[in-house]
C-alpha cells in the first residue's frame, strides 16, 4: 500500500513553520497577510490536497469520515480559526499522525484512533492542529524568511507534480533542491511552533468542554511508548515530545477547572471500527473483542466491534445475536443500526435493510452515513436510478467528496447515462489533482453530446473552468 511519501511529510511539516515568540497572540490582519494572503493559502492548500489525494491510500468509511468532520468542526467553533472552509483527508495507515496544511486542510491517519485512547486525547491532537491554522504558522514562517517566501511552497508542489506525472528522479530532485534550506528554517522555528500550538490548543480544549489534561496525558503515553524506538512515528518526528514540553502542557492544563469531558461512547465505537480495519483477519479482531468483553461484559464498544468482526467473517447469525443487546438498549443509535443494515445486506435480507434505513432517515434525514447506506441498499437491489437520485442529494452537501463523485460515475454508468458518467469522472479526477484526466473525460462527454447544443455548451464551460484551474495551479508553482 502506498502511504505518505517522505517528501510529502516534510512538506506537511514545513507548512507549519512559525515566526513569533511563544507568548505572542498574532492577529490575522498583520504583515504576513501581505506576503501570503488567506486566499493564497486557501488556493495553495486545495492544490496540495489534490496532489496528496493522488499519492496516498485513503479511508472511505462514511462513519469515520463523518465523525472526524463533525468533531473537528465542533472544535473549530471554539477555536481562533476564522476561515472555516475546512477540507479533510483520512489516510489509510495505522501509523499515528495528524496534520494541518494552509487553507484549512486537516489530515488524520487511521492510526490516530488506535493510539488516542479517549476522545479527549483525540481532540487534544486536533485542537493542536487547528491552532496551527488559526495562528497562520505557514504565512508567518514565510514572513520571517522573506528570501524564501511562496516559491518554497511552489517549488515543492512543482516537484511533487513532476514526480506524480512520471518525471521520477527529476521531480524528486526538484523537491530536494528546496528542502535543504527549508529544513534548516523549519528546525529553527519548530520548538516555538509546537509550544504555541500546544498553548492555543489547550485553551480551545477547555472552551470546547474537554479536560485539557488530555493533551499532556496523550504526550506522556506516546513518549513512554516510543522512548526506545530507533525510528518513531511521523507524528513524533514532526511533533517532538520532550520532557519540557510535557511539563509545560501539564502545568498549563492543571490551571483549568476539573470536570471537562474525557471520553464518549461514540468515540469508542469509532476506535472499534478502526481496530477491525487494521487487524490481520476478522478472526483476530473477534478474539481481541471477546477478550475485552470477558474482562468487562458491559463494554458496548467491544460488543459492537465483535458484531462487525463476525459479520465480516460471514458469521451472520452470531453477529446478529451479538448486536441485539446493543439495539435493544439504544434502538436509534446510528452506528448500531448501520451494523444491522450491513448484516441484512450480507444475509441478502434487502427489504429489511431498506426498511431500517428508511426508519433511521426519518429520524436523521441529513445524516451522511445513513444516506450513503440508502444508496448502497438501493444498488444491491439493482435500483440504480433511485440510487442516483439519492447520490444527487448527497452531492449537494458533499460537493468536494471524491468518494461520492466516484460512486456517482459508476451509478450513472449503470443507469445508461454515459455522458453523465464522464462528467462525474471529470469531477473525481479534478478533486484528485489529475487535471489531464479530468479534461479528457469532459472531452469524451462533449463528443457524445454533440447533438445537444445546450448540454455540450455546459460541458465545454466546465472544461474551460478546469483548464483555468490547472493553469492557476501551474502559475502558483512558477
Amino acid at each position: 500500500m502506498n502511504f505518505l511519501r517522505p517528501t510529502l511529510l516534510t512538506l506537511a511539516c514545513l507548512l507549519a513553520a512559525p515566526s513569533f515568540a511563544e507568548d505572542d497572540l498574532p492577529s490575522l490582519g498583520d504583515a504576513s497577510s501581505s506576503i501570503v494572503s488567506p486566499q493564497q493559502e486557501h488556493d495553495l492548500g486545495r492544490a496540495w490536497l489534490g496532489l496528496l489525494r493522488s499519492e496516498v491510500a485513503q479511508l472511505s468509511d462514511p462513519l469515520l469520515k463523518d465523525y472526524v468532520e463533525s468533531s473537528v468542526y465542533r472544535l473549530a467553533e471554539t477555536s481562533q480559526v476564522q476561515d472555516r472552509r475546512l477540507e479533510f483527508i483520512l489516510i489509510n495507515t495505522p501509523e499515528i499522525n495528524a496534520f494541518a496544511a494552509p487553507g484549512g486542510i486537516i489530515g488524520v491517519n487511521g492510526g490516530l484512533f488506535l493510539h488516542a485512547e479517549t476522545e479527549g486525547e483525540y481532540a487534544a491532537v486536533l485542537a493542536h492542529e487547528l491552532a496551527h491554522l488559526s495562528q497562520r504558522h505557514f504565512a508567518r514562517g514565510v514572513q520571517a524568511q522573506q528570501r524564501m517566501q511562496v516559491p518554497v511552497m511552489a517549488a515543492m508542489l512543482a516537484g511533487i507534480v513532476m514526480a506524480a506525472a512520471g518525471a521520477g528522479d527529476a521531480g524528486i530532485a526538484a523537491i530536494a533542491s528546496t528542502q535543504a534550506a527549508a529544513i534548516q528554517e523549519q528546525a529553527r522555528f519548530s520548538r516555538q511552533n509546537e509550544a504555541e500550538a500546544d498553548r492555543i490548543g489547550i485553551l480551545n480544549l477547555e472552551k470546547a468542554g474537554y479536560d485539557p489534561r488530555n493533551m499532556p496525558t496523550m504526550f506522556e503515553r506516546l513518549a513512554r511508548q516510543y522512548r526506545y524506538d530507533a525510528k518513531p512515528p511521523e507524528f513524533l518526528m514532526s511533533h517532538p515530545v520532550t520532557e519540557s514540553r510535557i511539563a509545560d502542557t501539564r502545568n498549563r492544563a492543571e490551571q483549568a477547572k476539573p470536570g471537562g469531558k474525557e471520553d464518549s461512547p461514540t468515540y469508542q465505537l469509532m476506535r472499534a471500527r478502526t481496530v477491525l480495519i487494521y487487524e490481520e483477519t476478522p478472526g483476530m479482531a473477534a478474539k481481541r473483542f471477546r477478550a475485552q468483553l470477558a474482562e468487562n461484559p458491559k463494554n458496548d464498544a467491544a460488543r459492537y466491534g465483535l458484531a462487525l468482526a463476525q459479520t465480516k467473517a460471514g458469521q451472520l447469525n452470531e453477529g446478529r445475536e451479538t448486536l441485539k443487546p446493543l439495539l435493544d438498549k439504544a434502538p436509534d443509535n446510528i452506528a448500531y443500526n448501520l451494523a444491522a443494515v450491513n448484516l441484512d445486506i450480507s444475509n441478502n435480507r434487502l427489504p429489511d435493510a431498506q426498511q431500517r434505513v428508511d426508519r433511521m432517515l426519518n429520524l436523521y434525514p441529513d445524516n451522511y452515513p445513513l444516506n450513503q447506506a440508502k444508496v448502497d441498499v438501493l444498488l444491491k437491489q439493482s435500483k440504480a436510478p433511485e440510487a442516483l437520485k439519492s447520490l444527487e442529494i448527497l452531492l449537494k452537501s458533499r460537493p468536494d467528496d471524491p468518494d461520492i463523485w466516484n460512486q456517482v460515475a459508476d451509478t450513472r454508468g449503470l443507469s445508461g447515462n454515459t455522458i453523465g458518467l464522464h462528467q462525474a469522472r471529470a469531477e473525481y479526477f479534478a478533486l484528485m489533482g489529475d487535471f489531464k484526466q479530468a479534461i479528457q473525460q469532459l472531452e469524451f462527454a462533449k463528443r457524445r453530446a454533440n447533438n445537444n447544443f445546450q448540454l455540450a455548451s455546459r460541458i465545454d464551460a466546465r472544461q474551460q473552468e478546469i483548464i483555468a484551474q490547472e493553469r492557476a495551479v501551474k502559475d502558483m508553482m512558477n
